[in-house]
Formats: structure tokens, sequence, C-alpha cells
């Protein structure tokens, strides 16, 4: 295992010597953004706050999926159905608003106690894995779903973050040590010595996808390999492939849309921490976020009245016929001109000086059409002339910890003070975090536009979906 350990750490240190991360400026503390953009990002928070308070079921603390952009309950089947991933991001939504004043204190805690009492005593899981999506009211399986590992894993950020904020309540934090340590990671192997599954099912067992790529992973790893109860290898860290693109003059490690290289970073401060490879994913995922953008400007004259001056963002999102995984990489949805707000909002602790005049953009150029009681709907797509009704839980979520990382770097801090995450970073072998405060953003000059070419993948040997279909 260690010789195969150390030749999987120098075959990574060979595919990733000709990354070409953004290139570092000055560093630019969040105060030095102007007072109308601090308000602006603010208001957005608080709207985004909102949505986890009154879309949450008040007996289980389970977030609805999705809502209308009203406040009103989604149409169809997605009236009842609970995402755990969401409810992950509510969590943590519910101590930023605590600590904005936002929601009274006592409350938030209620709130909090209330979910973590629901996910150890009632809910089902399986090895400690929960469902992907349950009933809102009752935790019941939904959707032939499995025991998602990735989405358990952005719950379990929610939940250890709360366990740290509320860490004088008499109960929060032993709930939150319970429900964290019952998760076999081992298990959720499924005999592979450092690939974990991508989920498992009552009925045809685990997935037959691993987690084998870069993706939203990284998350799930770090926790898994920190776990007090029930580690899996600090190998597995160098397990899953890292796929180089390049686009202008940025190269980047990815495998998928720009929400992938967001989620983890929600909670995980990887600010000037490399790991055994050198590589700053920090850096790295401002490149994508970059070229997210880069991509966006040079098919403007393509996708006429959609993207530019100002406006970009693609991901996965709702688009005008239903969910879709938006990238400029080949082999995932084409862009069909679909804005998605979340990519921009999502990558505010990355590139305020891009992602804020974007959404400001937005916000000016459609008003409430996009901009309502939850902040941004989900997406949109001007060209078609089709502006979402919805908001999704995930990307309301994203939003918020992006932005409050940007202000004030609380749910990095809050999150980062737990032994599991600390454990896992050093055993996987990242450098120490440095002394004295830390850059929020990376700024790079502006790059002329070029030919609107798709990203492509340095050596198409390693491409891989990142997100396949369930089952």
């Amino acid at each position: 295992m260690k010789r195969s350990f150390v030749i999987a750490v120098a075959s990574i240190l060979f595919a990733t010597a000709s990354i070409r991360p953004a290139p570092a400026a000055d560093a630019i503390p969040p105060d030095t953004i102007s007072a109308q953009d601090r308000a602006f990002v603010e208001d957005l928070e608080r709207r985004a706050v909102q949505y986890f308070w009154e879309q949450a079921d008040p007996g289980t603390g389970l977030v609805l999926d999705r809502a209308r952009a009203d406040g009103e309950r989604a149409k169809g089947a997605s009236q009842d159905i609970a995402s755990v991933a969401a409810t992950g991001f509510g969590l943590t939504a519910i101590c930023i608003g605590a600590d904005h004043g936002w929601i009274p204190r006592d409350q938030a805690a209620t709130r909090v106690r209330t979910t973590l009492e629901f996910l150890a005593n009632k809910a089902h899981s399986e090895h400690g894995w929960f469902y992907h999506w349950m009933d809102v009211s009752n935790g019941d399986r939904e959707w032939n779903s499995e025991s998602s590992s990735v989405d358990t894993a952005f719950l379990l950020a929610g939940v250890l973050t709360a366990g740290e904020y509320f860490s004088e309540d008499a109960e929060i934090p032993e709930l939150a040590k319970e429900i964290f340590n019952r998760v076999d990671f081992p298990w959720m192997l499924n005999g592979d010595p450092l690939l974990l599954s991508h989920g498992w099912k009552h009925d045809t067992g685990f997935l037959k996808y691993k987690w084998d790529v870069y993706s939203e992973a990284s998350l799930l790893y770090l926790l898994a390999i920190g776990s007090p109860a029930h580690p899996i290898s600090p190998g597995s860290w160098y397990a899953w492939q890292r796929p180089i693109y390049s686009y202008e003059s940025l190269s980047f490690i990815s495998g998928g849309p720009l929400f992938t290289h967001q989620y983890s970073h929600a909670w995980i401060d990887f600010r000037n921490r490399r790991d055994r490879t050198f590589v700053d994913f920090y850096r790295n995922s401002v490149a994508a976020t970059r070229a997210d953008r880069a991509y966006c400007l040079n098919i403007s004259d393509i996708v006429p009245h959609t993207f530019g001056p100002q406006i970009w963002g693609i991901t996965a999102s709702d688009g005008p016929k239903g969910y879709r995984i938006y990238s400029e990489i080949q082999s995932f949805d084409s862009v069909d001109g679909t804005v998605a707000p979340s990519a921009a909002a999502g990558s505010l602790m990355f590139t305020p000086d891009i992602s804020i005049p974007a959404l400001r953009a937005i916000e000016e150029r459609f008003g409430d059409r996009v901009y309502g009681r939850y902040g941004f709907i989900d997406s949109f797509n001007p060209s078609d002339g089709w502006f979402d009704a919805d908001v999704v839980g995930i990307d309301v979520g994203i939003t918020l910890l992006s932005a409050e990382n940007l202000l004030t770097g609380n749910v990095w801090r809050w999150f980062m003070q737990n032994e599991a995450i600390q454990r896992g970073m050093d055993l996987a072998g990242f450098s120490s975090p440095p002394a004295g405060p830390k850059p929020s953003v990376v700024l790079v000059r502006k790059r002329s536009r070029r030919h609107p070419a798709r990203q492509r993948i340095a050596d198409p040997s390693t491409r891989r979906p990142a997100v396949p279909p369930a089952g």
C-alpha cells in the first residue's frame, strides 16, 4: 500500500507539472469592496437565509430541494421533496443567519437541534449514509433514491459547522458528533482499497460509479480520511484522476461544470495550502472560474442577448428543457444561452472582481424577473425569453456560503475548527495553514478575447463523466 501510494503521488506530480494557475497579483482583503457592493452581497445573503428558514420543515428540519421564486411550494413532483445536500447548506445558513442577527439565536439553535435530533434518531440511514431525496415531512425515501455518498458529505459539513457554531449548547455538539461518527466510510469503498462509491440502493446494491476523477467530492474524501471512527486510507486523496484542461492562457484540473470547483470550497479553506503534489486547489478554482467567464464572453456573438459585457455564468442548472449539466467542457450538455447566477455567485469567494459585477449587471438588466424573495432565480435564457419560476436549494446554498466567506470567512472559520477536517488534511499531506491574515481573492489582468473553442482535456484517456446518471 505504501509503495502504491508513492507511485500515485509521483504520477500526479508529473501530470500536474504543466498546470498554469491564475497568476497571482497582490491579494485584496474583503474590506476593500465598496460599500455599495457590500450592501448588495449582504442583501443577497439575507434573502438566501430566508429560503432555508422558510423552506425547511419545522418538524424535521429537512430542506426542500426547490421552491417557487415567490416563496410558494414547487409545482409537480418536486413539491414535497427534500434534498439532503440542501439540508447541509441549510444548517450552515442558520448559523449565518444567527450570526448576522437575521434569525434570533435561540430560534436558530432550536431549529438546528430539531434537525440533528431527527437525523440522529428518526431518519433512515444505511451505515450512516442518508438518502439523496426524502419526503420533507417524515424523511421517507423518494424517487428511488440512493444512499448518497457525496450528498451525505454536504449534509455532514452542515452538521459539523452547526456543532462548532453552537459549541456551548448542551446537545448540538454531541448530536453532531454522533451523526458524523456513525458514518461507515470504509463500507462505501465497496471493496475498493481507495475509491469511494457514488452510493448504494436497497434493491441493487452499490452504484457502479466511483469518485475516481476530480469532482465536488473533495470534501467527502477529506472527511473520510479524517474520520475518528471509520477512516479510510490517506492514499485515497491521490487515487482519483486529475485531468488538466486549458482555455486561453489558463490551465487547471477539472472534471465537470463550475459547481465542482465550488461546493467543497464552501466549507474547506484551501487557501495557501497545497497537497503533496503541490496543487493549490483554491487557485485552481480561481482559474476555472475565470475560464468560465472567458468562454461566456467569447460566445456572446453566437448566443445573442445573453452573455456580456459583464454577464456570464454557466454551470449545472435548470434550463428551458429541464435540468441540465451545462459546461464549457466537452462531454457535458452544450451551452444554449442559459445563464445560471449561481455560477458567478458561487465563486464570490474566489473572484469578486468579476462575480460582483456580473450579479449586479444581471439584477440591473432584468430586475424582478430574476431577483426576488430568495435572491436570484435558478437560471434564465434571454435568447429564448425563458425565466425560471424556481429557485434550487443547493444553488441558493452555494451562493450564500460563498458570499459569507468573501465578506467574513466565517463558514471557513467555523468548519475548519473541527478536528476531523484538520486530521484529514494533515494525513493527506497538505501544507500547514500560513500564519496571519489570508487573502480572500486573487486578481489577474483581463485577457483579450480569443476563438470561442470549448475546453479540451489534455489527455483524452482520462476523460470520464463526473456526474453520471444514478442507478
